[in-house]
C-alpha cells in the first residue's frame, strides 16, 4: 500500500465550492507518486497524495452544496494534495492533527496508514482566492466533527475511490481529469509499471484544489 505516511527524520470554469465551513466525508485517496516540486529551497522530489472530501451543507443563500452529475444531484467535492510525510512541519501532519483534535505521538508518526481516512468525517474550512482572473476554492483547514453531529452524519453519496500506484485501478484512472492523469504519468512509480513517462513539464502543481476513542482515525 502506498499510503503510509511517516516522520522519517486550480482554476476552471466549473462550479466552485463557496467559502465557508462544511461537513465533509473523505471519499477519495489518490496516489500521485513521486513528483518534482519547486519551493523556496529549490526543487525536490516528493511523494504526493491527493485527498478528496464530499461536502454537505448550504451556501450563504441557503442553496445546497450540490451539482448535477448526469441528471442526479450530487454533493460538491474538493481535493487537496499533500506530501506523504508526518514530519512535524509537514502540511499533512498539521491538517490531520487538527482533524483528529490532537497531534500524533512519536510512535504514531513512525507509520500512519492514510487509507484509514477513507469514510471519516470532519469539518472542512473552505476559502477562495483569485489568480489570473480565476477563482480557486482551497481547503484552508480541517477540524473534528462537533459532538452534536457525530450521531447525525449525512449519509455517504459518492462511491469511495482509492488509486494506489502499487496496484493501479485503470478503470478509475480513466475517470480522472486529463491534468491529473498527466501528473501521475510523470511519476517514476507509473513509469516502472506502465512504461514511458508522459511528455511535458515535470513540475508538480495541485489539482484544481480528546479521548483516544473519539479520534476519527
Amino acid at each position: 500500500m502506498a499510503f503510509i505516511a511517516s516522520d522519517a527524520g486550480g482554476g476552471g470554469n466549473f462550479k466552485r465550492v463557496p467559502a465557508g465551513a462544511y461537513i465533509g466525508r473523505c471519499y477519495s485517496l489518490i496516489d500521485l507518486g513521486t513528483q518534482l516540486t519547486s519551493g523556496q529551497y529549490g526543487e525536490k522530489l516528493q511523494h504526493k497524495i491527493q485527498i478528496g472530501w464530499e461536502l454537505f451543507g448550504e451556501d450563504e443563500q441557503g442553496q445546497p452544496l450540490t451539482v448535477d452529475v448526469d441528471g442526479k444531484e450530487m454533493p460538491m467535492t474538493i481535493k487537496k494534495s499533500y506530501t506523504v510525510s508526518l514530519h512535524e512541519k509537514a502540511g499533512l501532519r498539521k491538517d490531520l492533527a487538527a482533524w483528529r483534535g490532537r497531534d500524533f505521538t512519536d510512535e504514531e508518526a513512525k507509520a500512519f496508514d492514510v487509507s484509514k481516512l477513507l469514510g471519516a468525517y470532519c469539518m472542512v474550512n473552505i476559502t477562495t482566492s483569485e489568480n489570473n482572473g480565476k477563482t480557486y476554492s482551497n481547503v484552508a483547514g480541517l477540524t473534528p466533527l462537533p459532538g452534536a453531529l457525530k450521531n447525525a452524519k449525512p449519509a455517504a453519496v459518492h462511491v469511495n475511490q482509492v488509486f494506489d500506484l502499487d496496484a493501479p485501478d485503470m478503470k478509475l484512472f480513466a475517470t480522472f481529469h486529463e491534468k491529473l492523469q498527466e501528473a501521475i504519468k510523470r511519476s517514476p512509480e507509473w513509469v516502472q509499471k506502465q512504461g514511458k513517462p508522459q511528455p511535458g513539464t515535470h513540475g508538480f502543481e495541485d489539482m484544481p484544489n480528546d479521548e483516544l476513542e473519539e479520534i476519527p482515525f
